[in-house]
């Protein structure tokens, strides 16, 4: 939760960042799901998993106290590509689940992973309406260090799959999934126009409160994630709904509440605050709905290849 937050801490402040600097972490993330991600199926993901989140920590010291442009860029390059921690729990949680909870396991680690960029988003809001922006980092960093004591003493440990496979070998066992399963490439597809519109709504939302007619501040532009935190909680028993249906049919009516949404906030959004809030809800809840169904069936193609099939769906939200 905390290390996906990386990601996500500069969204109500980006008004604050683009003054000192001008970043993108998309593309790094999606460096570290490519990269790093797979490894999970011929290492054991619990020593990787704990490497990976110290490493976050580390450079987050050098995020908060760097006031050099370049080296901001370089270790914010850094931080993305290690924060692809959660993309190796999943295929973890999918693994230790017995097939019938198998939704409900993957969907209480992805809630993990939305309220992470939700409480990124105002923990962010509430600290720089009233001190710098370099607080908010600090406090990541504290964060962090919780989660990897927490990871230490409670993540369990699972044998490896693969065997005889090289490293080079799962990078090209990616490219022929990618074009080989019908499946895994019917999933991409509405992933990534579906994660599009969700980012495009959120990040484009701190505009739309911080401008006319609403002219919100900081502190309350970062309070929207609450809204979502309850969408978010319904994991659960979205979870039990997937478990109980069949995939592509939670998708459908996941993808058709998403469109009810999307148009509620393109009608409203700009005329009163009433829509956005319930729009805040309702994209976080189906949105999760979708990611869990995709996530769910795609992991079912191949279980010796979990890391691999997730790693692609996620790349191809970050395009």
């Amino acid at each position: 939760m905390s290390v996906v937050a990386n990601i996500y801490w500069c969204q109500p402040i980006l008004i604050e960042l683009s003054i000192a600097f001008n970043y993108d972490l998309s593309y790094r993330y999606a460096a570290g799901l490519l990269f790093i991600a797979p490894l999970g199926d011929i290492i054991r993901r619990r020593p990787l998993i704990l490497l990976l989140t110290f490493i976050s920590v580390s450079l987050t010291f050098g995020v908060a106290f760097t006031s050099n442009f370049i080296a901001f860029q370089v270790l914010s390059f850094f931080i993305g590509v290690v924060t692809c921690v959660p993309q190796i729990l999943i295929p973890l949680a999918a693994d230790l689940a017995p097939p019938e909870k198998r939704a409900s396991a993957i969907s209480i680690v992805l809630s993990g992973l939305l309220l992470g960029i939700l409480l990124a988003r105002v923990i962010s809001g509430l600290i720089a309406e009233f001190v710098s922006w370099r607080v908010v980092y600090y406090v990541a960093i504290g964060l962090q260090a919780l989660i990897l004591g927490m990871l230490y003493l409670l993540l369990p440990d699972f044998p490896v799959r693969n065997t005889g496979i090289t490293y080079f070998g799962i990078l090209r066992s990616m490219a022929k999934f990618s074009v080989t399963e019908p499946l895994l490439i019917q999933a991409c597809l509405v992933c990534m126009a579906s994660m599009a519109c969700f980012s495009n709504f959120w990040v484009t939302l701190t505009f739309l409160l911080g401008g006319t007619p609403y002219n919100y501040s900081t502190l309350v532009i970062g309070l929207f994630g609450l809204v979502g935190m309850f969408g978010v909680f319904m994991a659960p028993l979205i979870g039990r709904m997937v478990d109980h249906l069949v995939p592509w049919v939670a998708t459908v009516f996941a993808t058709l509440g998403l469109l009810v949404f999307q148009g509620i906030q393109t009608g409203a959004g700009g005329i009163h605050i009433a829509a956005v809030i319930i729009v805040c809800f309702g994209i976080d809840v189906f949105r999760q709905m979708q990611q869990v169904s995709l996530t769910t069936a795609v992991l079912g193609i191949d279980p010796k290849a979990r890391s691999r099939l997730n790693a692609i769906v996620l790349i191809s939200v970050r395009l």
